[in-house]
């Protein structure tokens, strides 16, 4: 049987039949169409205003490919700049081709690049560095942990750096669907009531975040960089197989299978919850080490590192952390010991790591 007229142009054949309204489009209007939605995301929540310097967070995979594909075709109508700002989280036989991958993006588009890497921003604390350190305390599950924090206090870095007003992600709807079932499951109501809108404003001196790629599922992602034949690096992290978000992305597939619209239906649902005022935490804080917004004494990257730092991973992890809160300055430290991290003080420029996403941000993993 061939294939219907596109259902937008009424004159070529359609390529797809879109995975959630089932209208059949061909390649050229699905395009038009996909980069449609995501300008109105961006003007309709008032996300990026004219004359903003936007730091692409660029990982090489698929959604940051996309987000910085489409942003730099509307880029002239919203009257933006764009600058790619990558992270080396030092992780072998993964990270250097993902960094390939950024670096043909970025000459191809004519793009300016910064990279930052965990090992000069974190005292020398790679990821593998960081795996090692967890791996004889049971606690390898919490790469991820690790990573998510510290990727976005290093993003926050590396935007500071390029003069940046503003920092864009690749989350997709899926990411978003996955973090609020995560946080549920988790019985985290903190994260769950700061994880609705488009983004943060950027409180306490951060800069303002935003994911303009939130409402766009994660096969119209894939179908996009398809049909604009994009180059981009498709590999799991090896870290990834690990995390507890897998297990929501598991369930997420089963809800969707029963009702293509749960994924959308979680996203929104995550913007209309409130915390009842008894249930609301108090107001964050400095840190005491580095000045970043937090909730306790110690932000929540400076608190991983110091675990790291006194050889005790286990200690920045849940419960453990008061360990942290309540003891002072590290002293002996075990056997794998750091120096202490060099993270920027009360500067603006290393606001808290605390996001809406959870601590388990494996969903950036190669999504920025």
């Amino acid at each position: 049987m061939p294939a219907p007229q596109c259902a937008s142009c009424h004159k070529a054949r359609a390529a797809l039949r879109r995975p959630r309204s089932g209208q059949a489009l061909c390649t050229t209007c699905f395009c038009a169409s996909f980069e449609a939605e995501v300008l109105h995301t961006v003007v309709a929540g008032r996300l990026l205003p004219p004359g903003a310097v936007v730091a692409v967070g660029a990982s090489g995979g698929k959604d940051s490919t996309v987000l910085a594909h489409v942003l730099r075709e509307l880029a002239p109508h919203l009257g933006i700049s764009l600058h790619l700002v990558a992270v080396d989280e030092g992780i072998g036989g993964y990270r250097d081709a993902a960094l390939a991958a950024v670096r043909r993006q970025a000459a191809r588009w004519e793009l300016p690049l910064t990279v930052v890497a965990y090992a000069e921003l974190f005292g020398g604390w790679t990821m593998d560095a960081v795996a090692r350190s967890t791996a004889g305390s049971g606690r390898s599950r919490s790469c991820c942990t690790f990573c998510g924090v510290l990727r976005r206090r290093a993003l926050e870095e590396g935007a500071r750096r390029v003069g940046a007003t503003h920092v864009v992600t690749g989350h997709n709807a899926d990411d978003m669907a996955e973090t609020v079932l995560m946080n549920f499951l988790r019985g985290d109501a903190g994260r769950l009531a700061r994880g609705g809108g488009l983004g943060s404003p950027g409180e306490g001196g951060a800069l303002p975040r935003c994911r303009p790629l939130q409402l766009a599922s994660q096969k119209e992602v894939v179908l996009y960089a398809h049909f604009r034949r994009l180059d981009y690096f498709s590999e799991e992290c090896v870290y990834a197989p690990e995390a507890f978000r897998g297990h929501a992305r598991d369930l997420l597939k089963l809800l969707e299978a029963a009702r293509p619209s749960a994924v959308l239906d979680l996203v929104h649902s995550a913007e209309r919850l409130a915390l009842a005022p008894a249930a609301r935490p108090p107001p964050p804080g400095a840190c005491s080490r580095c000045g970043a917004l937090a909730s306790r004494a110690l932000c929540q990257a400076c608190a991983l590192l110091d675990g790291l730092n006194r050889g005790r991973p286990r200690l920045a992890i849940g419960k453990g952390r008061r360990g942290l809160d309540e003891e002072g300055p590290p002293g002996r430290r075990g056997s794998h010991s750091r120096p202490d991290p060099p993270l920027r003080s009360p500067s603006p420029a290393s606001r808290d790591s605390s996001s809406p996403l959870g601590s388990d941000d494996v969903g950036v993993r190669g999504r920025l």
